[in-house]
């Protein structure tokens, strides 16, 4: 069952187009790696598929699901460090969805936040201040928020970049039992021998879909270098182009 459906989905900024006319839909329960060359519209879609980017043409279909059902752990965390804020509360902000700004925290949350630190390794993290902790660290406590919010779509755009091993490796075993709790993850990722491990459906995005498919197919060589061919075709001043439905 498909949980979030594309239609003809063209994504940018400033009317240039980062995403064009992408079909396809991103099924329940499934870990789907999206990748390509740099610059290929990844983390567009990815904004796309949360809703902070409104389409330029075409739509997401989200099969109603609630703006609180949807997890979205952007590249740029935009945490500061310096801000006086712990590690634990840092954490509960996974609530917010249900309790709101000001909405108090009960003994079930509580419980809900200590089960979250423990999973990612965070046990005994939760007066720590944030600039106190370690960037891997940091990263265990957005993945903990993630889980706070209990959310069906969860967007992870390049979770691993600079993390050491144990820590990709812990956020990974966290990544591969989502599916089995009927969550649905879109994670974009550089390292294909990542996606193979990890991912059972892959999106080769250049700009335009390469290939959508179970993941061994999608990275198959001669799709792989499509997708660089197409990068090297590109036009960072391209407007829109429009297709002909009929044809």
């Amino acid at each position: 069952m498909s949980l979030v459906r594309l239609h003809d989905l063209t994504l940018g900024y400033e009317r240039r187009p980062a995403v064009h006319h992408l079909d396809g839909a991103f099924d329940e329960g499934r870990v789907t790696a999206v990748v390509g060359p740099n610059g290929s519209g990844k983390s567009t879609l990815l904004k796309g598929l949360a809703g902070a980017l409104a389409p330029l043409s075409g739509r997401v279909d989200r099969s109603g699901l609630k703006p609180n059902q949807i997890a979205y752990l952007p590249q740029d965390h935009g945490v500061d460090r310096d801000f006086p804020m712990t590690i634990g509360e840092l954490v509960a902000l996974g609530l917010w969805g249900r309790r709101g700004l000001f909405g108090a925290v009960t003994h079930q949350d509580r419980h809900r936040i200590e089960d979250a630190m423990s999973a990612v390794g965070l046990s005994g993290f939760a007066d720590r201040a944030l600039g106190s902790v370690s960037g891997g660290q940091l990263q265990r406590a957005l993945f903990a928020r993630v889980l706070v919010q209990d959310a069906r779509l969860i967007l992870l755009d390049e979770p691993f970049t600079a993390l050491d091993a144990r820590t990709t490796d812990d956020l990974i075993a966290l990544v591969k039992r989502w599916p089995s709790e009927g969550r649905t993850v879109v994670m974009v990722l550089h390292d294909l021998d990542m996606v193979r491990d990890t991912c059972a459906d892959t999106l080769l995005l250049a700009r335009e879909k390469v290939s959508w498919a179970p993941t061994e197919q999608a990275l198959a060589p001669e799709n792989l270098l499509t997708a660089r061919r197409l990068s090297e075709a590109w036009s960072d001043g391209a407007g829109i182009c429009h297709r002909d439905h009929a044809a």
